[in-house]
């Protein structure tokens, strides 16, 4: 797996942008979906993709909310009502997507959460951020899967985060019924999930054109994900200054949302990328597997810890395969598997 791991020396950097990494590409005649896609990152992203030509399709469990902020930055993007925590609702918005016929090109899981304070669970029981960050994600893949196929050359984008680092997936325990809930660790394990999804998912993908791909896109205050922080935390966190705004600094991973996204785009459209897939990216490229017993550089609890690498136990292929099988058992679905022509 360490041979995967190997940057490319792209020739982008933490400061690069959406506008630097889309530039030259035309994704005219492409369908792009990004689920998050009406804040932070995700809205990034689909204005990225809408001005490079790209038909691009939102789905969103506030469509009002969506819509209006859609709308705000980029014209013609269709937003159709889905939920992540609920698998009915998934089930019929992938249904009438695949029901127009239409391929799906482009793929970015950008929706998620980060450190529910309290212990949370869905209507089936999972906990709240495994649930959201990794299961609704699944569960939308493998619903689309023939969508995929039919692009004939594909690529699925799962954002991760250098907080993958905070817990591999305890698979003995996931839902915290045994062990005590932490919100850093339950956020960590979801976003390992979210590595090792994108590595089963390109082993499985790849003789269909699908490849996957997973990353972290820097320490964005201006997205919302920290809204279930504790008051005070990013203040602590030293990612605001004396003024309450942002501290933007790329060498330390602190990005304006357009430098956030751009390993999003990326890692969705980049001709460097052709013929790989399975990898954790970061500051648009490929990222290096990271020692052993590598230390944090600063404190755990925080939304801006800078990251050198992917942990090993993330890019695992044996934990791949069996989170595979656990994702299977936990939402009851499959990849629905079809030829066509």
């Amino acid at each position: 797996m360490s041979t995967l791991q190997q940057p490319i020396n792209s020739g982008f950097t933490a400061a690069s942008t959406t506008a630097d990494v889309i530039r030259g590409i035309d994704l005219k005649d492409k369908v792009a979906m990004v689920t998050g896609g009406y804040s932070g990152l995700g809205l990034e992203t689909v204005r990225t993709f809408a001005q490079a030509g790209a038909k691009v399709i939102v789905p969103a469990r506030d469509v009002d909310r969506a819509r209006k902020a859609i709308g705000a930055v980029a014209a013609g993007i269709e937003v159709r009502q889905m939920d992540l925590v609920d698998p009915a609702s998934i089930d019929a918005f992938a249904e009438d997507f695949l029901a127009c016929g239409l391929p799906l090109h482009i793929l970015v899981n950008s929706a998620g959460i980060m450190a529910v304070d309290e212990l949370t669970r869905d209507a089936r029981g999972n906990e709240l951020q495994f649930s959201t960050n990794h299961l609704g994600h699944f569960r939308l893949v493998a619903r689309l899967w023939p969508a995929l196929q039919r692009a004939q050359g594909a690529r699925v984008v799962s954002v991760s985060s250098a907080g993958h680092r905070f817990s591999p997936v305890v698979f003995d325990d996931i839902n915290f019924e045994r062990r005590a809930y932490d919100p850093w660790l339950a956020y960590g394990q979801s976003k390992t999930a979210n590595v090792l999804f994108a590595t089963g998912l390109d082993a499985r993908g790849k003789e269909d054109g699908i490849r996957a791909f997973s990353l972290h896109p820097g320490g964005i205050v201006a997205t919302g994900l920290a809204r279930h922080l504790p008051a005070g935390a990013l203040e602590a966190h030293g990612v605001l200054d004396d003024k309450g705004e942002p501290i933007l600094d790329p060498s330390r991973d602190l990005k304006t949302p357009e430098q956030g996204a751009a390993t999003q785009v990326w890692c969705a459209t980049s001709p460097q990328l052709d013929g790989k897939g399975g990898v954790f990216c970061l500051d648009c490229d490929i990222a290096p597997l990271l020692p052993p017993d590598t230390p944090w550089s600063i404190a755990r609890h925080t939304t801006s810890a800078c990251v050198s690498g992917v942990e090993a136990y993330a890019v695992d292929q044996e934990a791949a395969e069996r989170l595979w099988a656990i994702s299977e058992a936990m939402t009851g679905v499959r990849l629905e598997r079809r030829a066509f022509n």
